[in-house]
């Protein structure tokens, strides 16, 4: 067959991207058209989302897609982060500026949240981590401070069904971004109203749902005519940035390898933040979760995704940029060359301490932990690199066995996709302080499994076994074994107890 050419249009909190997926039958192959810069943007002692500017690097990235790809382009869709969305009045307008994750506002909102509500009753009506940068917070932070916004608001929209909306006129919410709200109702698999009543929070400005896969409809008469394209399909993937990069990950999912059908593999989704998990049928609302503070967002095919949000290589990003304000202009090889090159297990941290959340400068906020703990602070750039880089990997080693004794399932392999993939010697830590082998790979994970489950929207493929074996026939894999195991574990210890001690 021809090669179809689908469009991923992919942000992270970073930068953003607009990738082209072409579909020979067997494998897909992804072309990057445009990238551009992302971040918060600070206004009024405030962080924020720029969104009208993403949206015109959206138009950007179209028209140059069509400058190389013309009339092969069917389609389109949109993944991004979690918890952050848009509100729009009666007449669709927006209201106010959308706020970024990492905004201050909602610090201690989760203690005044559960005063209201039991923190039992909340997770057993969502099934979702206790995060402050949670939606549910944002919009209990929104009532609290400008209750007229939320007064006058009509529709609330996902970043990504923002720009749905602004490709199609769509109005729907898609489910496995949705999940991650703290306002969904996982078993019911729609809004979660009785807890929204009982925060006094409008259930009408929640969209109705859809599913990854769902044809939101032709791109507005205006956008095709500005980009030069035809009325190409708005297609929405499983929006959720970390929901797409799971369904790209390269197991062959024909068997499940366990007797309860959960498979034993499970995944680190890792980039800014690391996602800890593994793929399961129902979501899990036990005690026992609620006290891991473990969290089941939705997946393709009706699928959860039991898992951990871990503060991931954000702690590494911060810490660079920290460097260059002193004159160390390091790029990441570099880093990575000193880290090697520093001592084991100098110091470690827990990267989920909120003082990680967003500091003025990582390595104090790192000293300080480490201070605090009484462990020597990293002295130089590889130490504070080694550091975050081990403790991530000692992160996931409590999630993973935290996992395993909730599903029963225990996990042979892990896979290792998105951005984070390229860091070989955090894949390299992770094979070791977990003890098994890690696989790492597709890098294009999100952007991967967007065009795919756009393809699988077109019927150009069949099931989520078939996806998976398109994944496999579209990428290089790495392999990494444990080393140090004897270390290692002496490590975990150590970290275990760190932890606990901290808690406590």
């Amino acid at each position: 067959m021809s090669e179809q050419c689908r469009l991923a249009v992919d942000l992270g909190a970073e930068s953003g991207r607009v990738i082209a997926g072409l579909f020979d039958g067997r494998a897909m192959r992804l072309e990057e058209v445009h990238r551009f810069p992302n971040g918060p943007v600070r206004l009024a002692g405030t962080l924020r989302w720029d969104a009208l500017r993403l949206w015109g690097e959206i138009r950007t990235g179209l028209a140059k897609a069509v400058a190389v790809y013309g009339n092969r382009i069917a389609s389109v869709g949109v993944d991004s982060w979690g918890v952050d969305g848009v509100l729009f009045s009666k007449h669709f307008e927006m209201l106010g500026q959308p706020w970024h994750y990492r905004d201050d506002r909602t610090r201690g909102l989760i203690d005044a949240a559960c005063n209201r509500v039991p923190r039992r009753e909340i997770f057993a009506a969502t099934g979702v981590q206790f995060l402050e940068i949670n939606t549910l917070y944002q919009l209990l932070a929104l009532k609290r401070d400008a209750p007229e916004l939320l007064d006058a608001a009509e529709r609330f929209l996902m970043m990504p069904d923002f720009f749905h909306w602004c490709l199609s006129g769509s109005q729907a919410g898609e489910f496995t971004n949705a999940t991650t709200t703290q306002c969904l109702d996982p078993r019911s698999r729609d809004w979660a109203g009785d807890l929204l009543r009982r925060f006094e929070l409008p259930a009408k400005i929640f969209p109705q749902l859809v599913q990854p896969g769902t044809k939101l409809g032709r791109i507005r008469e205006e956008v095709a005519r500005e980009a030069g394209l035809p009325r190409i399909e708005v297609i929405a993937p499983a929006t959720h940035d970390t929901a797409s990069a799971v369904a790209a990950v390269p197991v062959d999912s024909t068997s499940s390898g366990s007797a309860t059908g959960t498979p034993d593999w499970a995944y680190v989704s890792s980039g800014t933040w690391s996602l800890i998990g593994v793929e399961i049928a129902r979501p899990v609302l036990t005690d026992r979760a609620l006290e891991f503070n473990l969290t089941n967002e939705g997946g393709v095919d009706d699928t959860f995704r039991l898992l951990k949000n871990v503060m991931g290589l954000w702690l590494v990003q911060q810490c660079k940029r920290s460097f260059e304000r002193n004159g160390n202009d390091f790029d990441y090889a570099e880093l990575a060359r000193l880290a090697e090159r520093a001592a084991p297990f100098h110091s470690l941290i827990d990267p989920d301490d909120g003082r990680f959340l967003n500091p003025d400068d990582m390595p104090r906020a790192i000293a300080s932990f480490c201070e605090e703990t009484g462990q020597p602070s990293p002295a130089n750039p590889g130490e504070f690199v080694r550091c975050a880089l081990e403790s991530l990997a000692l992160k996931y080693r409590v999630v993973l066995g935290r996992i395993e004794e909730l599903t029963d399932v225990p996990v042979r392999t892990i896979h290792v996709v998105g951005g984070g993939a390229r860091n070989a010697l955090l894949n390299r830590f992770t094979a070791s302080a977990c003890g098994r082998p890690v696989v790492a790979g597709p890098v294009e994970a999100t952007a991967l499994g967007n065009v795919l489950v756009q393809s699988r929207a077109a019927g150009e493929i069949g099931s989520l076994s078939e996806l998976r074996a398109v994944v496999r026939a579209s990428c290089v894999l790495d392999r990494y074994e444990p080393e140090n195991e004897t270390a290692w574990r002496d490590a975990g210890g150590r970290f275990a107890a760190l932890l606990a001690r901290h808690a406590g």
